[in-house]
């Protein structure tokens, strides 16, 4: 089947970078966000997230006319759902973002079209979407109740970008598809292929959901290692960095380095997915989460107990007079996503904790975002060595990399990623 319109459900971090990848193909796409204000910089040929090159794809497909933004899901042959799925409570999935994206789209849906899940979601949330569609759209059919000759198509392919080469990932990279019948999953193979050179493999949509959430907890129990390793290096007075670039010379041995925490929205979020299907049986990747979830207030009470260190050294001053900077906000290096951010949790918490000023150091936003505007001050590099007693490096960032022994030898330094 020639797909001559797509749908993309979600104009974030995948949603949008995937929609502007379709259009370059020469596609009609149609991009669906809740956020007015999102779909206005779109329809203007411009972006709202940082992501290499983007903003160029963007603009070239809005100019020539293969890419706009609605707020309302119009009729289209496919239709990609990349909306956040984040949790609630206690660590419960929360779907509700799944749920309304699914019910905006039933109205527009006709016989023949394919609709792909591509938030990263708990095992069973694609067959939960059919069940949300099916109960909107009982005069169409769905591959629960009719199997291959369903009305329908549905499949689920989880993303596996790196924020930062999104562009470069989403064409090179193997996709895995997951289709509730083989037919769904042929559809959706040929829709992927438009712009994929990467292999598509195809399982059923339960081990495709599976699969996003095994890559990143296995991550995720090899940075608790790491972290781990951290924590009992400083009690035993051991570089760690040494040590791990040491043992990695095992021909067989590829520790992880450490870091302030664990972010983004994948690691930090994904393993929880596992834990609440299966409790009893998920030990190890609950306790890898503990572990990297532990890691943040650590490097807050190495914060504390570098001011009580430094207090004591120079009694003539109160904590009020001191000035301490956070360099790096973001989840990961060279970008500006600060979502389940453990930097700027730390540096939320410094703040929070702390009598004296907190500056901050964030090459890659212009703004604090709302949340972090209390108490905090954005500043460049040169300024917070100048006027911080203490500094925390939390993100190795490039432009922190070149920053010389010489310009911190004048301040107490907590590095938390190994590059001072």
């Amino acid at each position: 089947m020639p797909f001559t319109t797509i749908s993309v459900i979600g104009l974030g971090y995948i949603g949008l970078p995937t929609a502007a990848v379709f259009a370059s193909r020469k596609k009609q796409v149609i991009g669906v966000d809740v956020n007015q204000n999102t779909v206005d910089i779109i329809n203007r040929g411009q972006i709202h997230i940082v992501e290499p090159d983007l903003d160029m794809v963007v603009h070239a497909a809005v100019t020539e006319g293969y890419l706009r933004a609605s707020t309302h899901p119009e009729p289209a042959d496919a239709f990609l759902i990349a909306v956040p799925t984040p949790f609630k409570g206690d660590y419960e999935p929360d779907l509700s973002y799944i749920e309304s994206a699914s019910k905006s789209i039933a109205p527009v849906l006709k016989k023949g079209d394919l609709v792909i899940l591509e938030s990263t979601s708990p095992v069973g949330a694609t067959e939960q979407m059919a069940a949300w569609l099916a109960e909107a759209r009982p005069d169409l059919s769905f591959p629960q109740t009719h199997g291959e000759n369903s009305d329908i198509r549905i499949a689920h392919c989880p993303e596996r970008v790196l924020p930062g080469h999104v562009l470069r990932e989403l064409v090179q990279n193997d996709r895995v598809i997951g289709g509730m019948t083989s037919k769904c999953s042929q559809l959706a193979i040929s829709l992927y292929k438009i712009f994929v050179q990467g292999e598509c493999i195809v399982t059923n949509a339960r081990t495709a959901e599976m699969c996003k959430l095994t890559e990143n907890s296995s991550r995720d129990v090899g940075i608790a290692f790491a972290n781990e390793l951290s924590m009992i290096c400083d009690k035993l007075d051991i570089n760690v960095w040494e040590l791990i670039s040491l043992a990695n010379r095992h021909p067989r041995v590829n520790i992880l380095q450490p870091g302030p925490g664990v972010g983004g929205h994948c690691i930090a979020v994904d393993p929880w997915f596992i834990v609440s299907k299966t409790p009893e049986q998920a030990r190890l990747i609950r306790t890898a989460r503990e572990v990297n979830d532990s890691k943040p207030q650590w490097v807050i009470d190495k914060v504390k107990i570098a001011v009580a260190d430094f207090l004591q050294a120079n009694p003539d001053k109160t904590s009020k007079e001191v000035t301490i900077a956070c360099f790096g906000l973001a989840f990961k290096p060279d970008i500006d996503d600060l979502r389940e951010s453990p930097a700027a949790a730390i540096t939320q918490k410094i703040a929070k904790a702390h009598a004296g000023r907190v500056l901050v150091v964030e090459p890659n936003i212009e703004v604090l975002p709302k949340n972090l505007q209390e108490k905090l001050e954005l500043t460049n590099s040169e300024h917070a060595l100048q006027e911080a007693n203490i500094v925390v490096l939390l993100v190795d960032h490039k432009e922190f990399k070149s920053i010389s022994k010489y310009q911190l030898a004048s301040n107490v330094i907590i590095d938390t990623k190994g590059i001072w």
